[in-house]
C-alpha cells in the first residue's frame, strides 16, 4: 500500500462510535435525529455529536454527519439553524443527497466539506465532473459498480480533486440507491427520507422457482478484494451498518483494520474472515465488485446467517454437536463483547468543564484566566487573556460579577459546562468599555473553538417566488412520453410536447436512435436515471450527433454534457426534486431550464416551493409507478432464467415480464423493456387529476407517461384517447375525469395525499 486508505465506519449511536474508534476506524459517519437516511438507528443529539467530535478527534478519527435525505420546503429554517451550528462544531464533513444543500453550503456555509451520498446514484464520468464543479470533496460511488468501473471513475475523480468511497461490507440493496421507491409506494415510508421499510426483504408467495424471498441479496463483503481496491485508487473503504450495534461495528471494523494493516506491512492478506461470520450477516457476496451478477448473490433467508455458518463450519450433524457449535458461537460473541466493554470503558463524550476567573485593578488590564478540564480531570488546558484597555474608576456602570456572567454565560453550551465564574480578584468599582468585553469574549471563543475562528451567524434571505415564464396563461400545457417507435403516430394527434424515452443500454456504435431522432425532430430526447460505462458514452454520442434543442434528463452526468454542448435541459422526475434550493442548484450550477417536481411529495409540500426566475416547473399526473430498478436480474428467482449470469446481451434483448405477490396479497409487476434494466412497478398507475385544480397556477406543464408496462393486469390503453381526455381536463372539462377513471381502473394518487 503506497498511500493511507481510510477505513470509514458506521455509528448509529454513541456506543457504536466508541466501538469504531477502538476498532481502528479512521473516520465514522453518524446521524442526528433529523435529516438522515437511517431514522431507525438510535442517532445522536447535537450535544452528543459535539462530545463524539471531541472524543474522535482525540483519537485521530474524523466524523462525518449524514444529512443524506431529500429536504422539504418547510424544513429549511431548521436546516439553516443546524448548519449555523455545524460550521462551528469541528465536523469533518457532511454527507448529502439533496441538491438544495449544495446551494446553501456554497453560498452561505462554504467552510463545510460536502460528501456526495450513495443516494445520488453516482456511476458515470459526467456526474463526477459535475460534483467536482459543485464543490463535493468526495463521492460515494454506486455499490453496483464493478472494479474496472470503480478504477475508471476514481481516476477521473482524482483529476477533479474529488475522493472516492466504496462500500466494502454490509447490507446490499437490490435496487440502485436513490432510485428505490418500493417502501414509499407500498407503505408510505420513503427511502429518500431515511424510513425504508426494506420491502426487498419481504416474503412473497412462492415463485415458480421455489423462492419466498426473491429480492433478497446476500450481504456485501470485499474482505479479500483489498488489493484490487487499492489498485483501483479508492480513497475510503466504507462499512454499512448504522442500525447495527456496537458489538457488530467493533467486530467488523477490527477485522478490516487487521486486514489492512497486514497487507500494508507484508503485501499479503489474512486468510481468516471467521469473525465477520460471527456477527449478523446474510452470508456474503462480492459479485457486484467482481462484475459477476449471478444467482448465487441471492439468499432465500433475510435473517441472520451466523448460526447456520457456525454449524456448517463445525461439520456438526448430531443435535448435540449442533448445540455445541451454537454455544461456541455465543461464547465467542460474549468474549468479544467483554473485550469491547473493557476497551471503551474509559471513553467519555461528557462535556469539558469550564472555569472563568476574572481579575484586575485600576489602571491595569482586565485579565481572564480560562481553565478547561476533561470529565476525569485530565486533558486540562488553560489560557490567559487581557484587554488592551485599562480598568478605570466607574461611574454608575461598574463591572460586577453579574455583568460578566450575563456577557459570558453563553459559554455554558453543548461544548462546555460553565462550572464557575469567579470575579473575586477583580477590584470593585471599576469599569471598562463594553467593546473591550466583546473583544475579550471573541478571543475566548476562538480559543475554546480549538483556535478556529468562530463563524458568525448567517441569515439566509427568504427566496422570491417568481411567476411562470408565460404569466399570461393559467392553463398549463400538456406533455407526454413515448418509448416505442410505433407510437410516433401520436404526433399527429396532439400539439403537446412529445418526449421520446431512450433506453438504459445501447449497442456500441449503433446509430438506431440517432437516425430516429434526426427523422423526427419534434421528439425531445428523454434520458434515463442510470447510464453506466459504454451506455453513458453512447448517450453522450446521441447528444453530439443529434444536437437537439432541448432534452429531459434524469441523469446529471448527461445533463452536464448537454450544457457543454449548448443544449437546454429539463431535470426529470427521478432526480427527486423536492424544494426551491434544489431548483436554484439546478439553475445556477447546471444551467437547467426547468424541473419535474417529485411525485413523492404532497400538495402542501409542493405549494410553497419558490420558482427561480425564468424557470419551468413540471409535474407528472399519469405514469406507471416505478418501485425499483436493479442491475441484478429479477427473473432468476421468480420465473427462472437458463443463463447462470447476466450477460451483455441481456440488457439489449431480454423482454421478460411477470408478477410477484407478497404474503399480504399485493401484486407487483416485474418488467424488462428491451434495452432497459429489470424494474418493478406497482400494480396501480399513478393518476392525479386533483393537482390540475389545486396547483395549475404553479406548474407550466403537466405530463403523462405512455410507456407500456407488459405485465400483470395492465392492458395497453388507447393512447390517442388518453391524450384527448387529458387535454380536455386541462381545458376545464371535468366530464373527462370519469372517462379517464373508466379507462384506468387501477390507479392511485396516495403519494400526493400523504407526501413525505
Amino acid at each position: 500500500m503506497n498511500k493511507q486508505i481510510e477505513l470509514l465506519a458506521p455509528g448509529g449511536d454513541v456506543e457504536a462510535i466508541k466501538a469504531a474508534i477502538v476498532g481502528g476506524a479512521n473516520a465514522v459517519y453518524c446521524g442526528l435525529d433529523m435529516f438522515n437516511a437511517r431514522n431507525r438507528a438510535s442517532n445522536l443529539s447535537f450535544e452528543q455529536l459535539c462530545g463524539v467530535l471531541r472524543l474522535a478527534h482525540e483519537h485521530d478519527c474524523e466524523v462525518f454527519l449524514t444529512l443524506n435525505v431529500v429536504i422539504l420546503e418547510h424544513e429549511f429554517p431548521s436546516l439553516i439553524k443546524l448548519l449555523n451550528k455545524l460550521v462551528n462544531s469541528g465536523i469533518d464533513g457532511i454527507i448529502v443527497q439533496d441538491l438544495g444543500l449544495f446551494h446553501l453550503v456554497k453560498h452561505y456555509f462554504p467552510s463545510l466539506d460536502i460528501h456526495a451520498s450513495t443516494q445520488m446514484t453516482t456511476h458515470n464520468e459526467g456526474q463526477i465532473e459535475l460534483l467536482g464543479k459543485m464543490g463535493a470533496s468526495r463521492v460515494n460511488l454506486s455499490r453496483e459498480l464493478n472494479l474496472a468501473e470503480v478504477k475508471s471513475m476514481t481516476a477521473l475523480a482524482h483529476e477533479h480533486k474529488v475522493l472516492t468511497e466504496v462500500f466494502v461490507h454490509g447490507a446490499l440493496c437490490i435496487a440502485f440507491s436513490g432510485q428505490c421507491y418500493s417502501s414509499s409506494v407500498s407503505v408510505g415510508n420513503s427511502g429518500n427520507r431515511g424510513s425504508c421499510s426494506q420491502a426487498c426483504r419481504d416474503e412473497y408467495e412462492t415463485t415458480a422457482t421455489g423462492h419466498n424471498f426473491p429480492l433478497n441479496l446476500k450481504d456485501n463483503s470485499a474482505y479479500f478484494d483489498l488489493p484490487e481496491l487499492i489498485d483501483a485508487g479508492v480513497d475510503s473503504l466504507k462499512i454499512e451498518g448504522r442500525i447495527k450495534g456496537a458489538h457488530y461495528v467493533y467486530t467488523v471494523v477490527d477485522s478490516w483494520r487487521k486486514q489492512m494493516d497486514k497487507f500494508a506491512s507484508s503485501g499479503e492478506l489474512l486468510s481468516d474472515d471467521s469473525n465477520l461470520h460471527k456477527v449478523f450477516n446474510r452470508d456474503f457476496t462480492n459479485s457486484f465488485l467482481k462484475g459477476n451478477l449471478n444467482k448465487a448473490m441471492f439468499t432465500d433467508n433475510p435473517r441472520d446467517h451466523s448460526v447456520e455458518h457456525a454449524v456448517v463450519k463445525s461439520q456438526a450433524v448430531s443435535l448435540v454437536h449442533i448445540q455445541k457449535a451454537k454455544q461456541d458461537l455465543y461464547d465467542d460473541r460474549n468474549k468479544l463483547g467483554q473485550d469491547l466493554a473493557g476497551k471503551i470503558s474509559g471513553l467519555s463524550i461528557e462535556k469539558r468543564r469550564l472555569t472563568l476567573v476574572f481579575s484586575g485593578q485600576i489602571n491595569q488590564p482586565l485579565s481572564l484566566n480560562i481553565e478547561l478540564l476533561g470529565n476525569d480531570d485530565t486533558d486540562a488546558e488553560s489560557f490567559v487573556l487581557q484587554t488592551s484597555s485599562h480598568l478605570v474608576a466607574a461611574g454608575k456602570a461598574a463591572l460586577t460579577r453579574e455583568v460578566l456572567e450575563k456577557r459570558f454565560k453563553s459559554f455554558n453550551n453543548v461544548q462546555h459546562t460553565l462550572e464557575s465564574l469567579d470575579a473575586s480578584a477583580l477590584e470593585e468599582g471599576l469599569s471598562i468599555p463594553f467593546k473591550e468585553l466583546a473583544v475579550l469574549k471573541s478571543e475566548a471563543a476562538f480559543l475554546l473553538n480549538n483556535s478556529v475562528a468562530v463563524v458568525p451567524l448567517v441569515d439566509v434571505p427568504k427566496l422570491v417566488k417568481h411567476p411562470k415564464i408565460d404569466s399570461t396563461s393559467n392553463i398549463p400545457g400538456l406533455s407526454l412520453l413515448i418509448a416505442d417507435e410505433a407510437d410516433a403516430y401520436l404526433a399527429d394527434k396532439t400539439e403537446a410536447d412529445i418526449y421520446f424515452k431512450l433506453p438504459e443500454s445501447f449497442k456500441a456504435g449503433c446509430d438506431k436512435y440517432i437516425d430516429f431522432l434526426l427523422r423526427n425532430p419534434r421528439f425531445i430526447p428523454w434520458f434515463p436515471a442510470v447510464l453506466i460505462g459504454k451506455d453513458y458514452v453512447e448517450a453522450v454520442r446521441i447528444l453530439q450527433q443529434v444536437k437537439p434543442a432541448r432534452i429531459v434528463s434524469n441523469n446529471t452526468g448527461v445533463a452536464y454534457k448537454a450544457v457543454e454542448l449548448g443544449i437546454d435541459w429539463i431535470a426529470g422526475p427521478f432526480l427527486n426534486t423536492t424544494n426551491s434550493y434544489a431548483l436554484l442548484t439546478l439553475q445556477e450550477e447546471l444551467s437547467c431550464k426547468g424541473a419535474f417536481i417529485s411525485n413523492e411529495i404532497n400538495r402542501l409540500q409542493i405549494k410553497n416551493i419558490a420558482r427561480p426566475k425564468n424557470f419551468k416547473l413540471l409535474y407528472s399526473i399519469y405514469h406507471p409507478i416505478l418501485m425499483m430498478t436493479s442491475r441484478q436480474c429479477f427473473f432468476q428467482q421468480t420465473v427462472g432464467c437458463k443463463k447462470p449470469t447476466i450477460e451483455d446481451g441481456c440488457m439489449l434483448k431480454c423482454t421478460k415480464a411477470t408478477t410477484i405477490t407478497n404474503v399480504k396479497g399485493v401484486s407487483f409487476a416485474i418488467d424488462k423493456q428491451k434495452g432497459g434494466y429489470p424494474s418493478i412497478y406497482n400494480d396501480e398507475q399513478f393518476l392525479n387529476m386533483d393537482v390540475v385544480n389545486d396547483l395549475s397556477e404553479l406548474f407550466d406543464e403537466f405530463f403523462i407517461d405512455l410507456t407500456n408496462i407488459g405485465a400483470g393486469s395492465k392492458v395497453e390503453q388507447n393512447k390517442a384517447q388518453l391524450i384527448e381526455y387529458f387535454e380536455q381536463i386541462l381545458a376545464g372539462k371535468n366530464s373527462a375525469k370519469e372517462q379517464l377513471n373508466q379507462m384506468v381502473p387501477l390507479s392511485t394518487m396516495a403519494q400526493y395525499r400523504q407526501g413525505l
